[in-house]
């Protein structure tokens, strides 16, 4: 039996995902969260196969957390399901440790292989992840540091210095210094072209 540990901070999204795993004969919600933080409590607390984690979550989340949840549990596999477009991320999250990547618009038999198939050691991307693994070095979002990519992401969604502080556990000066790099990175003067640029490169949801 595969043993998931389901983390998304939307209740109705956790519980279409229970009732698609609840058909497979293999495959048990051993557990479920709605931030970061309740994910590394429960991961510490006891012993799951593989992470079914949404990318954005309040609190820790993202590479940073998985990064921590591999540290916590080097066997434990990680399944990232998102909005967000593969592409843009998925290379991000590999990196981080990791196991794959799902677009949240996939078919339902689309996350059961998924889970059956990093369960089993695997590793699950799509061919436009695929694509982006095999380019040479990294340019425009794709330098950005993980901490710069996840402010730049909050930076887009609306979110202001003091609420991405929050979230992420940083004071607004290192907030703003993120912001002041990704847009020195990016060749951008504000917050307006940032989210234009965003919208250009899909990485709004």
């Amino acid at each position: 039996m595969i043993r998931v540990l389901l983390a998304d901070d939307h209740k109705i999204v956790r519980d279409g995902l229970k009732r698609i795993l609840a058909a497979t004969a293999d495959i048990e919600v051993a557990a479920e969260a709605a931030d970061g933080d309740e994910v590394l409590r429960l991961v510490r607390a006891g012993d799951h196969d593989v992470a079914v984690l949404d990318m954005s979550m309040p609190g820790l989340s993202g590479p940073a957390l998985i990064k921590r949840l591999k540290e916590e549990k080097p066997k434990l596999r990680v399944l990232v399901l998102s909005m967000h477009a593969e592409r843009q991320y998925a290379a991000r999250v590999l990196k981080a440790g990791a196991s794959g990547y799902l677009n949240k618009d996939s078919a339902a038999e689309a996350l059961v292989g998924a889970i059956r198939k990093i369960a089993a050691g695997g590793v699950h991307i799509g061919e436009a992840a695929a694509a982006s693994l095999l380019q040479g070095a990294p340019s425009g979002h794709e330098a950005l540091s993980d901490r710069e990519f996840e402010v730049l992401r909050l930076l887009v969604e609306g979110l202001g210095p003091t609420e991405i502080g929050e979230r992420l556990h940083l004071s607004v000066k290192t907030v703003s210094t993120h912001k002041t790099r990704i847009l020195e990175k990016l060749g951008l003067g504000s917050t307006a072209e940032l989210v234009r640029y965003a919208l250009e490169h899909r990485l709004l949801g």
